[in-house]
C-alpha cells in the first residue's frame, strides 16, 4: 500500500522500521497507527470540501484513546455511540458542545451521563425523548437533542445500509413530525437532525444522491421543528478500497455537491451548521496490524504461515465481520517487501478453528518463523471490533507512531 514507505525491504510506520517498531512495542501482535497519515487525510478532506462543512470523527471506527486525542485536535467534533466512548471523547479534550451521542439503545444511565456532560443527544425513539425530559427535570440541566431520522431512502452500494426501510436506527421519517411536536411539548432543547444512510461506499454519485436527499428531507422536516435548525448532520458513508478491483473514492463531485448544499442551506436553514461524520475514511488507511510467523507448514503441497495473531484481533480481515463473500485484505511480509511474491500462501492464526484465516492463497514471498506479517487498511474496526477474549490468547497492543 503506497501510503506506507519502505526501505531496504522493510515497511516504515511513522518513519520507524517495522522490526525496530516491533521491538519497541515489546510484543506481537500489535496495531500501529501513523499519526502523520491521520493528519494528512484530514488535510486532504479540508481541501476537497467547502469551508462551511464541519468534519466530525466517529469514535466507533477506532476508540484508541491516543488516536482519539490526536483526532480531536484535527476535526470539529466527535461522535460517540456509548457512555464509554463519551468518556474517551471528554478525556481527549473535546468540548461537550462538539460531541454528539447516537445509538438505538441508550440506557437511562447513559442518557443521564450525556445530559450531565452537556453533549448533543441524537434521539432515536419516543421513549428516549420522554426519558430525557424526566432526566432533565430531575437534574435541572437542559437536555440538548437532535432527531436521528431513518430516511425513506438508502445509500446505494453501501457496505452497511443504516437507513431506509425498517431499521432499528433513528425514527422513521414519516413519524418525525409527531416526535418533533412532543419534543416541543416536553421542553427539550431541540437543535437539529442527524441522518446516516449507510457506510463504506466507493461510488461518489451514490454519496452525492444520498446527501441531496438528506438535505431535502431535512428542509421538509424543519417546517415541523419546535426551534430553528442549528445543526444538520448529513452522515458519512465515505469508503476506502480494501480488495482488488476497488478504486479510491473521488472527492471532487462530493465537494461540489456539498458546496451547493451549503449555499442552499444559507437561505433554507440560516445559521445551521452542516456536519459530515466520518470514521473509517479518516483512520482506516493509517493503520496496520502486525503479527509474527510462528510456524511454516506445507500441507499436501500448500503453504501455511501460522501466526501469533488472527481473527480474535482482526475479525474484519478474517472475513467474519459482515462479509458475504470472503476476500483478502492487502497483506505483505513486512520485513521482506522487496522479495519476489510468487508463493501461493495462506496466513492463519493460532486459534483452533478453520475460521482463523487472514489471507487465503495469496502470492507472498517465502517467509519463515520470526518474519512479520502485515495487514494493511487496518486503522478502523480492528481491535475494538474483534473477539479478543476468544480462546484466551493475549490481546493485541495498540500504538500511535
Amino acid at each position: 500500500m503506497s501510503q506506507f514507505a519502505a526501505t531496504d525491504g522493510e515497511i516504515l510506520v511513522g518513519g520507524v522500521p517495522l522490526v525496530r517498531l516491533a521491538a519497541r512495542v515489546g510484543q506481537t501482535p500489535f496495531y500501529a497507527y501513523d499519526r502523520a497519515l491521520l493528519s494528512a487525510r484530514v488535510t486532504e478532506l479540508r481541501q476537497a470540501l467547502p469551508a462551511a462543512i464541519q468534519l466530525h470523527y466517529a469514535v466507533k471506527a477506532n476508540p484508541m484513546p491516543a488516536l482519539v486525542g490526536h483526532m480531536a485536535g484535527l476535526v470539529d467534533g466527535l461522535d460517540v455511540a456509548s457512555a464509554g466512548e463519551l468518556r474517551t471523547a471528554l478525556d481527549a479534550g473535546c468540548a461537550p458542545a462538539g460531541i454528539s451521542f447516537a445509538g438505538p439503545g441508550k440506557r437511562d444511565e447513559e442518557l443521564t451521563q450525556a445530559v450531565a456532560a452537556g453533549v448533543l443527544l441524537n434521539v432515536e425513539s419516543f421513549r428516549e425523548a420522554r426519558a430525557l425530559a424526566g432526566i432533565s427535570a430531575r437534574l435541572g440541566w437542559p437536555a440538548r437533542v437532535a432527531v436521528r431520522v431513518n430516511p425513506d431512502f438508502e445509500l446505494k452500494s453501501s457496505g452497511m445500509k443504516m437507513g431506509g426501510g425498517p431499521k432499528p436506527f433513528g425514527v422513521d421519517a414519516e413519524e418525525v413530525p409527531a416526535l418533533l411536536a412532543e419534543i416541543g411539548s416536553l421542553g427539550l432543547a431541540f437543535e437539529g437532525f442527524h441522518l446516516f444512510a449507510g457506510s463504506q461506499n466507493l461510488r461518489a454519485e451514490a454519496i452525492v444522491e444520498a446527501q441531496q436527499k438528506s438535505f431535502e428531507l431535512a428542509l421538509r422536516l424543519a417546517d415541523s421543528a419546535p426551534a430553528p435548525i442549528r445543526v444538520l448532520n448529513l452522515g458519512g458513508g465515505f469508503g476506502i478500497p480494501y480488495f482488488p478491483g476497488e478504486t479510491r473514492l473521488d472527492l471532487a463531485p462530493i465537494g461540489a455537491n456539498l458546496a451547493e448544499i451549503a449555499a442552499a442551506a444559507a437561505t433554507g436553514l440560516p445559521g445551521a451548521a452542516l456536519v459530515i461524520e466520518l470514521g473509517r475514511y479518516l483512520v482506516g488507511e493509517a493503520g496496520l496490524y502486525v503479527c509474527r510467523v510462528v510456524d511454516r507448514k506445507v500441507s499436501r503441497g500448500h503453504v501455511f504461515l501460522v501466526c501469533d495473531g488472527g481473527l480474535h484481533h482482526h475479525l474484519s480481515a478474517s472475513g467474519n465481520f459482515g462479509q458475504v463473500i470472503r476476500k483478502n485484505y492487502p497483506v505483505a511480509i513486512g520485513n521482506r517487501c522487496d522479495a519476489s511474491a510468487d508463493i501461493p500462501t495462506s496466513v492463519v492464526g493460532p486459534l483452533c478453528t478453520p475460521l482463523d484465516l487472514i489471507a487465503d492463497r495469496m502470492p507472498l514471498p517465502v517467509a519463515q518463523p520470526g518474519d512479520l506479517v502485515v495487514i494493511f487498511q487496518s486503522g478502523a474496526y480492528g481491535a475494538s471490533a474483534s473477539p479478543q477474549a476468544f480462546l484466551g490468547h493475549p490481546a493485541a497492543v495498540e500504538v500511535l507512531v
